[in-house]
C-alpha cells in the first residue's frame, strides 16, 4: 500500500486496515516460527505498513483535534 493510498483513507478506514495488518503479522509471526516461511522480508514489510497506518492515523486525530 502505497503513501498516497494511506493518506486517502478515512480514519475508521485507517482503524479498520490496521487491525487487519496487525493481525496478518501476528499470524506471520507464528508461521515463521513453526517453520520458516518463504518470503521472511514480508514480516519487515508488514511492520512497516502498520507503523505508516499509526502514523497517518496520528496526524490525522491531530489535525481533528486542531
Amino acid at each position: 500500500m502505497k503513501n498516497s493510498e494511506i493518506k486517502a483513507l478515512t480514519v475508521e478506514q485507517l482503524k479498520q486496515t490496521l487491525v487487519e495488518e496487525q493481525d496478518r503479522l501476528l499470524k506471520l509471526k507464528f508461521a515463521h516460527a513453526v517453520s520458516p516461511i518463504e518470503n521472511p522480508m514480508r514480516i519487515r514489510n508488514t511492520r512497516r505498513l502498520i507503523a505508516r497506518l499509526m502514523t497517518e492515523l496520528s496526524a490525522k486525530d491531530k489535525a481533528a483535534s486542531a
